[in-house]
């Protein structure tokens, strides 16, 4: 019985082996009809299958894979298929013709963009793009690439990167070709930054006075001193010429003038701040006197003027006042605040539209002034005072000071102005903050000094400190950033430039007073070293004129000297050469590069 059930198994296990061999070659052959195959090949009668029809498709161009080979699923569906003819004309090959003839339909095909866009809403979304991304869009497709090659586009790039801000859309016809050669110079000034390869100048100084405060704009300079001498240079220019602003004060009382606290300058506007509290306010298209005077009860604080429009704010004993001219052009009042504190740091935020916004520090606390609108507490934490602060079109930085190890150390905290909440806190530092800069710095980036000696660049994307420079002996007084260079001055008075790319410190400047101020753009540099005493030091009682090394210094870096103008675009700094009052020989050449 049991040889019988082993002799009945065998058999039927034969029987499905030779069934499975049956099933296989019929698939092989339906696999090998449905590739399209070589003449020679069907001429032998030898089937394509496998990777010999993969190799077959791709040597006559058939330019799509096989088909997939049959899941388990399919098996039934197959077999059954399997018994019907094969269809002839499927297994014909696509002639060469027709698949070039195809292959050039699909080069032509407009991508689903253009099809679907209209033009000018096309525009609209490549305005958000740079230079490097309207370039990659250009290779996309022949509609792409008039889409990327705009003239609207292309002017927008270049009055956003500064270039020819004054100019109109129609003064030129190809606004690409135009922002090409606004570049070029900048690729060759770069080296010349690299090797220090220019003029430097040290800006003429006041004999019988010290050097108080420094600001520029666009390369005019002003600086103020405590004969209560107020002086501008224009820089852009060949010779320097350097006229000084009037006081109406230097009429009334020909004595002894207050010292000058603050001045701030922008493109039509120059401002200064005195001891007494008095604010005085002169246009630079117009002449060297004052267009307006405001007098302050106490000493002034703090001053911030704006670098777009006509709005000058004061800090002075518990209040900050904003004043602008109205319509009629005449300077008044605008907004008064009233703070619970002595105000230390104050800005103006820029773009801000009808209404100016201030940011001011006074102790631990942060306001927002807003004019028609009462003052708002943007920050407070009760024993953190703020040690430096800078602000931007939509945000503002300011370093705190942390008394304990509870708090981790000092930070920069970074907020929304539109949100008003915190949207970063960097840093944690040992030493205070007391300089940061994220108006002047790349987007997603921010650059601070430290008293521990340190010049920090952070990624605000990432709340981390991207690159640490140990760049001066004593505290970082002042710094500031571009896509490719950090420059930094110190409390010893060292002038420092850096390729944070490379994290190496291309050169450095020393002079004997602590660096106050820094601004630099694509061609020039400006710095000051500004005394801590401000009182006037000689041993010759009889003479009050200043001894050099006490007066402070103001140099000018020129990196292009051959684009240097003939004459200022300034009224005010357009004197006269026919008369000795109206030529000043302002020019003082000081390094082993100078030229004139």
């Amino acid at each position: 019985m049991e040889d019988h059930n082993l002799e009945e198994f065998r058999q039927r296990w034969q029987e499905e082996l030779a069934h499975s061999q049956v099933l296989r070659r019929r698939r092989r052959l339906e696999a090998g009809e449905r590739r399209p195959r070589r003449p020679e090949a069907g001429a032998r009668g030898e089937p394509a299958s496998g990777y010999l029809g993969l190799a077959q498709g791709l040597l006559e161009g058939a330019g799509r894979p096989p088909a997939p080979r049959p899941g388990r699923t399919d098996r039934k569906d197959v077999s059954s298929r399997s018994r019907s003819p094969p269809d002839r004309d499927a297994a014909e090959p696509e002639p060469l013709v027709d698949q070039l003839i195809r292959d050039l339909n699909e080069m032509d095909d407009v991508p689903f963009f253009d099809v679907h866009l209209p033009y000018e809403l096309a525009i609209n979304i490549f305005q958000y793009l740079n230079r490097r991304e309207l370039g990659l869009c250009a290779q996309v497709s022949k509609t792409w690439k008039v889409i990327a090659e705009d003239e609207v586009l292309w002017y927008r790039l270049c009055r956003q990167e500064g270039h020819l801000p004054h100019s109109r859309f129609s003064d030129y016809t190809c606004w690409k070709l135009i922002l090409q050669e606004c570049l070029a110079p900048v690729h060759l000034i770069r080296p010349s930054w690299m090797n220090r390869k220019g003029a430097v100048s040290e800006l003429e100084h006041v004999p019988d006075a010290v050097l108080c405060d420094v600001r520029s704009h666009d390369g005019v300079v002003i600086a103020g001193y405590t004969s209560g001498e107020v002086r501008v240079w224009d820089t852009r220019t060949w010779d320097y010429v350097a006229p000084f602003l009037e006081s109406e004060s230097e009429e009334e009382d020909p004595g002894m003038q207050p010292y000058v606290s603050f001045v701030r300058i922008n493109s039509s506007l120059a401002v200064a701040a005195y001891e007494d509290g008095i604010l005085n306010v002169w246009d630079l298209r117009t002449g060297r006197f004052p267009i307006f005077r405001f007098e302050h009860d106490a000493r002034i604080q703090a001053l911030a003027l704006s670098q777009e429009k006509p709005v000058v704010a004061t800090a002075s004993a518990f209040d900050v006042v904003m004043l602008y001219p109205n319509e009629e052009g005449n300077w008044h009042v605008a907004s008064e605040f009233e703070v619970q504190k002595l105000v230390d740091y104050l800005e103006i935020v820029p773009n801000t539209g009808r209404y100016p916004v201030a940011i001011a520090t006074a102790g631990d606390l942060v306001y927002l002034l807003k004019a028609e609108d009462s003052a708002r507490t943007l920050h407070y934490v009760y024993g953190q005072p703020a040690t430096c602060l800078d602000v931007s079109a939509s945000q503002v930085a300011f370093g705190v000071k942390s008394l304990g190890w509870v708090y981790e150390g000092n930070k920069i905290l970074v907020y929304s102005l539109e949100a008003e909440r915190c949207l970063s806190k960097l840093g944690n530092a040992l030493g205070d903050f007391t300089c940061v800069n994220i108006r002047d710095s790349p987007p997603n980036l921010m650059v601070s000094g430290n008293m521990d000696r340190r010049v920090r660049l952070h990624d605000l994307r990432t709340d981390k400190i991207a690159l640490s420079l140990s760049a001066h002996q004593l505290g970082v007084s002042a710094v500031q950033m571009d896509d490719w260079k950090i420059v930094s001055g110190g409390e010893e008075g060292l002038v420092s430039v850096w390729d944070y790319r490379m994290n190496q410190k291309l050169w450095e400047v020393h002079s004997r007073h602590p660096v106050r101020y820094i601004s630099f753009n694509s061609h020039s540099l400006i710095t000051a070293n500004v005394p801590y005493e401000k009182v006037l030091r000689n041993s010759d009682l009889d003479n009050f004129a200043c001894h050099r090394r006490h007066r402070g210094l103001i140099h000018a870096y020129e990196f292009a000297v051959d684009q240097l103008a003939f004459q200022s675009p300034l009224p005010i700094c357009r004197l006269p050469r026919d008369t000795v009052a109206g030529y000043s020989y302002d020019l003082a050449l000081s390094f082993p590069y100078d030229s004139i």
